[in-house]
């Protein structure tokens, strides 16, 4: 069975958000492999052991994106790639127009990737990915099962439970459930210094800079107003309810 697993390296998760100029700082940050992405390399790895074959990690973004590829290897992946081009957009657009490229061009019996990247939280690229391939998909897995050509996957429907059965190839994004990730061990990441990782740029997928030009534009980035002490209403109900319109308009003005 051949797995890709496409994932994201972004902020360690007890990062403190930090603007300067508008933009996110980076200095001195920790970058980990997107926490959800983590469920979908661990899946891959557990389904090779049922069923053999082989694991390829697949990342869009700068330079140092390939140590989130270096701990999937070291986790148990066999392969990496990473598509590094500053022309590549940063919108959903773009990175999955970027990844159906390269991925348009392999043989694969299943993608895997996170149910959604914890700094954007859109969900997107995954699902764009299964439409430019038409590629049968189930989002927010809990459960995986591939027998033969058919993968059955129990997701996590708002609150409820949906069970799908897709014909592979096809592309499934993994939910907290999922099962536990494992850390890389010290042979796990010495052997992944030995394993293949390329790097590959818009001309190596067949893309131009038009081809993955962005649809989306950030026009600002601010963080929330600092919270602000609370307020005791006084008077009987009636009262507390006009003074709570009142400042919800006046001060809050979300009415």
């Amino acid at each position: 069975m051949n797995i890709y697993v496409i994932l994201k390296q972004t902020f360690d998760t007890e990062e403190k958000i930090v603007l300067r100029d508008g933009q996110i700082a980076e200095d001195g940050v920790k970058f980990v492999i997107n926490p959800y992405d983590e469920y979908a390399v661990e899946e891959a790895i557990r389904l090779k052991d049922r069923h053999g074959g082989t694991i390829v990690a697949v990342s869009v973004g700068p330079d140092r994106a390939a140590e989130a590829l270096r701990t999937a290897l070291a986790m148990g992946a066999d392969e990496a790639v990473l598509l590094c081009d500053e022309r590549i957009g940063g919108d959903e657009y773009s990175v999955s127009r970027a990844l159906a490229a390269y991925l348009g061009a392999q043989k694969f019996d299943l993608v895997l990737g996170g149910n959604f990247s914890i700094d954007n939280g859109s969900g997107q690229v995954a699902v764009r990915l299964a439409a430019l391939l038409d590629l049968p998909h189930a989002a927010s897995v809990t459960r995986l099962t591939v027998d033969g050509g058919l993968a059955v996957a129990l997701r996590d429907a708002e609150g409820d439970a949906e069970t799908i059965e897709l014909a592979l190839p096809a592309l499934i994004t993994a939910q907290q459930g999922l099962n536990e990730p494992r850390y890389p061990s010290l042979p796990g990441i010495m052997k992944a210094k030995k394993k293949p990782l390329r790097t590959l740029r818009l001309e190596d997928v067949g893309l131009t800079e038009a081809d993955v030009a962005p649809k989306t534009e950030r026009l600002s980035l601010s963080l929330p107003p600092a919270r602000q002490a609370g307020k005791l209403l006084k008077g009987d109900p009636a009262q507390q309810a006009a003074e709570l319109v009142k400042l919800l308009r006046t001060e809050a003005k979300v009415l």
